[in-house]
């Protein structure tokens, strides 16, 4: 086990996710600067139904993006590796911000395999959408973390996919969830399209009865 000061948020970040943070909060600016300070890393749990739930990412900050005259910074990171937490600290001694002992799994799956069938539910919900989104790189990410902020999860159903150890289950879950809402798509597609002729003069085929 490691101990990680932890810095909880109302997102789920993925291994080899970038990602951008403002630190604005005392506690947290203490916690950025010790890592920034002491070259370490610090983990981002999920805070889901009011609570820190018990999964999350190591994150390392790859840059000092701004640092403010009142202490506020914009710093920029990515993720590494998934843990567990299995004893928090709120706060921990001495500290403003919390931490705790965490668990990370050793056989964690980052195969870059991909399911022919989930990728043309992906493209096929993106057609629908009329949208383009690059979701081929990184190519050292795993398709289900690559694609999972990009298809419409809720943070519920992405805390979920974190905390499957296998990509192929990951992609099992993905697969389920554009089989659920590419009909429904679809359906509010076809509806924006009848409103959208609702009010144009209209050329209708005679009916013979």
């Amino acid at each position: 086990m490691s101990f990680l000061p932890l810095f909880p948020l109302n997102l789920v970040v993925f291994p080899h996710e970038d990602l951008n943070l403002h630190i604005f909060e005392p506690r947290y600016k203490e916690l950025i600067n010790e890592c920034l300070e002491n070259q370490v890393t610090f983990g981002i749990p999920t805070f889901i139904n009011n609570k820190v739930a018990g999964y999350g990412t190591e994150v390392h900050i790859t840059q000092l993006s701004k640092r403010y005259e009142d202490g506020r910074m914009d710093i920029k990171t990515k993720g590494l590796r998934v843990f567990r937490i299995v004893d928090f600290q709120n706060p921990v001694e001495g500290k403003l911000y919390s931490g705790g002992e965490v668990a990370f799994d050793q056989n964690q799956d980052l195969s870059e395999e991909v399911n022919p069938f989930l990728l043309s539910l992906v493209d096929r919900l993106y057609k629908l959408l009329k949208i383009n989104i690059d979701y081929y790189k990184p190519d050292y990410q795993p398709f289900s973390y690559r694609i999972a902020h990009k298809i419409g999860l809720s943070v519920n159903e992405e805390y979920q996919l974190l905390t499957i150890p296998t990509e192929t289950e990951r992609q099992k879950i993905l697969i389920s969830h554009l089989e659920r809402i590419i009909p429904v798509v679809t359906e509010i597609e076809r509806a924006k399209e009848r409103i959208a002729m609702n009010g144009h003069f209209k050329e209708l085929d005679t009916l013979n009865f």
